[in-house]
């Protein structure tokens, strides 16, 4: 009864500031996270405690219930948006990504290090040495959320540019540089740091896309098409579906995140049968991203921000996490020669560390590597920079022109949302000539 009423409430209180925000010209994401925060202990728990215990006791078999609800959603969400690549696009543009992703992780990991080596002591997780705690901070402040960038670019209607196509790629790249790092560190917090797990895990992470795209692709490729030809062409959801929920098992036996899993899950199922998939879409969209969104607030205490040290701690780490985020991205961009609007887009986008700096926090708490108060400052951090990267990613976009090329990639854009297909997008100019190859 706790669980179905949990769902009942979050979804709704999601749903409802979505559509604030929305009117006041902000994506929908960003109510969506707002909710988590205000049904939590930050204001509903000061306000209406036993109404806050109530439908949130603090049991953690009751948590893991509804994040295992919200997990199979972001899951979904992953996979379908990595459906929506472009892969021909990304092959050409794959020193791009890889300039750009390793600029947005290298800058705020060093970033993170130094500060986690001067905030105070009490941030210090019993298990954690100083260096081992610094070294966790930078890995926690040098990720990207996959899932809130997929939200934020798909209702932005920013999936089909080029600058979607290539924050996307370059969020799943940091993300799993810092599942590696994160690895390592994990071992060193508990049983020591063993060459051979850690060989696995690497090879593991660098054999993800290559096994996807020639191996699971052509074989989903034939399961689906004989799916969609048949009598019952309905069985393409359930079997996508499978496919991404499946691949995400797959990298969390390698000891790898199961977002990443997704991700190469959705690759290989490619933009094929878009249109079939399309009801799967609305309901994950719609219904179970913002139900996973909200549930990353909760855990979100602020009263903790009441004490001066934690609060000036709190802001150091929020600043050098956008900072170095956003100059990372935007040198690494700038480096491989894309345009100051363009770099400047990649790194409002790719600032958002949402879910998976949660995640993150919510390994080092476990493992003893932080506190409630140091816990608390990077669920903070996770939460304000996938609030402010929608408008930030908003603003930057106006300034850049759409291409041919993405103008022909919007057309499968709307066979994945048939009712996206009247309006244009608010950051969409004019098309012109494509402008990329020389970049």
């Amino acid at each position: 009864m706790t669980l179905l009423l949990q769902v009942a409430v979050v979804v709704t209180a999601a749903l409802v500031l979505g559509r604030i925000a929305q009117r006041f010209g902000l994506p929908a994401i960003v109510g969506e996270l707002t909710a988590g925060v205000l049904l939590g202990p930050s204001l509903l728990g000061k306000v209406a405690p036993a109404v806050q215990q109530y439908v949130f006791p603090p049991d953690a078999s009751q948590q893991h219930m509804l994040d295992a609800i919200g997990q199979i959603g972001i899951l979904l969400l992953v996979g379908l948006s990595a459906a929506q690549l472009d892969t021909g696009f990304l092959r050409r543009r794959a020193k791009v990504v890889g300039g750009v992703a390793t600029g947005a992780f290298v800058l705020p990991l060093v970033l993170g290090v130094g500060i986690g080596l001067v905030v105070p002591e009490s941030f210090h997780g019993p298990q954690a040495s100083p260096g081992v705690f610094a070294a966790f901070l930078g890995v926690a402040l040098s990720v990207s959320a996959i899932p809130v960038i997929a939200k934020t670019l798909a209702e932005l209607k920013l999936l089909h540019r080029n600058v979607g196509q290539l924050t996307l790629a370059s969020g799943a790249l940091d993300d799993a540089l810092g599942w590696l790092v994160l690895s390592g560190l994990s071992a060193v917090a508990t049983v020591g740091l063993r060459a051979d797990r850690l060989a696995l895990t690497i090879v593991a992470a660098a054999a993800l896309v290559p096994v996807a795209w020639f191996v699971v692709r052509p074989i989903a490729g034939r399961i689906l098409d004989r799916l969609a030809t048949s009598e019952h062409p309905a069985g393409v959801i359930p079997a996508a579906v499978i496919l991404i929920i499946g691949g995400a098992a797959a990298t969390q036996a390698m000891h790898l995140e199961a977002v990443l899993g997704a991700f190469a899950a959705g690759l290989a199922l490619g933009g094929s049968h878009a249109r079939l998939l399309a009801p799967l879409r609305t309901v994950v969209f719609s219904v179970l991203a913002p139900l996973f969104l909200a549930t990353a607030g909760l855990r979100v205490d602020l009263t903790v921000l009441a004490r001066a040290d934690v609060f000036w701690a709190a802001m150091a780490i929020l600043a050098l996490a956008i900072v170095g985020k956003f100059v990372g991205a935007y040198v690494g961009a700038r480096l491989v020669r894309l345009e100051r609007w363009e770099a400047l887009a990649l790194g409002a986008g790719l600032n958002a560390r949402g879910a998976v700096e949660i995640v993150i926090a919510m390994i080092g708490l476990s493992l003893g590597v932080l506190t409630t108060e140091s816990y608390t400052v990077i669920v903070l951090v996770a939460v304000v920079t996938s609030v402010i990267a929608p408008p930030l990613l908003r603003a930057t976009m106006a300034r850049v022109d759409a291409t041919a090329e993405e103008e022909s990639r919007r057309e499968l854009d709307e066979e994945w949302d048939p009712n996206a297909a009247a309006p244009r997008s608010v950051v969409d100019a004019p098309s012109k000539t494509d402008r990329s190859e020389n970049q």
